[in-house]
């Protein structure tokens, strides 16, 4: 068979999976930047949920030894999923987008097959493949706000405390951050300035990168201070979007991130979902040093005169040992928040210098959903109802002409 015949083929299995695979110039190119012809006609037709060895082998007519070492291989390169459940290996098909924008990108490699990938990944996603996120609030990772800056400690919500988070879980990794290393890898783009190896993953999700090598093990102190340096970096946490058991927190920057590049260049309505928190801002304290304003990733604050705020003092009270400080407004400015645009992520909080800004929890509590299999019918049914309009405006159209 013709290699394009080959490739085409499993395009087109490809696009049997969950996610929509728009046709553009890049989709091709990139799926024979990924997977050799021998590769390609092998997972053609492969399942996209756990099937046994022995009932694989039986599928694809091939020693049951022989497809091991080869699907192996492909989980080495994050094609495949694989996991081990009561002592019974299993194999899965990874769809596009989790090879493209996650698992090719985990490891941090410059290698060839990285080079190739990236800029083909970065069009595609710009061209068409993120579309359709903007037809659900269900997005796949959820603002966390960052440890210690919710204002009344009383009424956290369990889901929206990150130790709480840590706390589902016993086993720890972390990962290169595959956005910021997929635009690393990108001549067209500047490097990302941010700290790269800060992409957490936990349980099942994170035995399946140590043992194939897409990152380490680590402990649960290491991951809180990952999550403290990304918080001073100005990263923000995204935790996966449902209450029980997530197994991913991104530290995301707007410059890289899909979830904020969705909102800034692609102009969808949201892009990471918010958390059920908003800062507030007290002027009387605020110094107006702009710090926040530099630091939001949704440039949802903005420094505003107020001629009485300068030459205004305000003491900070000593604090673990550190001394008392005095800060002076000195440019009559102070902060103030766009309710619409705040995401609730606390950036910004953490690192007020005169902790003038704390999160306080929204008039309207939206919880995540309950588990994976409820986020994904949540989502699946926001994408048919979007093909269902689409398909009424095309067929009023027609009718109109």
């Amino acid at each position: 068979m013709p290699k394009e015949e080959i490739y085409e083929q499993l395009r087109d299995w490809l696009k049997q999976t969950w996610y929509n695979l728009p046709e553009t110039d890049e989709l091709l190119p990139l799926i024979k930047a990924n997977y050799t012809p021998e590769e390609a006609a092998l997972l053609t037709g492969m399942p996209f949920k756990g099937m046994n060895l022995e009932d694989l082998a039986a599928m694809k007519q091939m020693e049951p030894e022989v497809l091991r070492q080869r699907l192996d291989a492909m989980a080495r390169k994050g094609q495949i999923f694989r996991s081990v459940k009561a002592e019974t290996v299993r194999y899965s098909l990874n769809d596009t987008f989790f090879v493209n924008y996650r698992s090719a990108f985990w490891p941090g490699l410059t290698d060839e097959r990285s080079q190739a990938i990236a800029p083909l990944a970065n069009q595609y996603y710009y061209h068409g493949l993120w579309d359709q996120w903007d037809q659900t609030r269900h997005k796949g990772l959820r603002t966390l706000p960052v440890h210690g800056t919710i204002e009344d400690t009383r009424e956290i919500l369990p889901y929206e405390e990150v130790l709480n988070v840590l706390d589902q879980h016993d086993y720890f990794t972390v990962s290169v951050c595959p956005c910021k290393h997929r635009k690393n890898m990108d001549p067209d783009f500047p490097d990302c300035e941010y700290p790269t190896e800060v992409c957490l993953h936990f349980g099942r999700l994170g035995h399946y990168i140590v043992e194939n090598n897409m990152g380490r093990e680590i402990t649960r102190q290491e991951t809180e201070e990952i999550l403290r340096k990304s918080a001073e970096a100005g990263l923000v946490h995204g935790v996966s979007n449902m209450r029980e058991a997530p197994d991913t927190i991104c530290n995301c920057d707007p410059c890289c991130c899909i979830m904020f590049e969705a909102f800034h260049k692609l102009k969808h309505a949201e892009g990471m979902a918010p958390s059920n928190y908003r800062v507030r801002v007290n002027g009387e304290t605020c110094m107006g040093c702009g710090l926040c304003v530099k630091r939001c990733p949704m440039d949802a604050l903005h420094l505003e005169d107020h001629p009485e705020a300068k030459g205004r003092v305000t003491v900070i009270e000593a604090v673990n040992g550190k001394e008392k400080k005095k800060l002076k407004n000195k440019t009559g400015k102070v902060s103030v928040v766009d309710p619409d645009l705040c995401i609730g992520c606390g950036v910004c909080a953490f690192k007020c210098p005169s902790k003038s800004l704390v999160l306080e929890q929204r008039e309207v509590i939206q919880p995540p959903p309950k588990d994976v299999r409820e986020y994904m019918g949540l989502v699946m049914a926001d994408f048919a109802a979007a093909a269902t309009r689409d398909k009424q405006e095309v067929n009023s159209k027609k009718i109109s002409k």
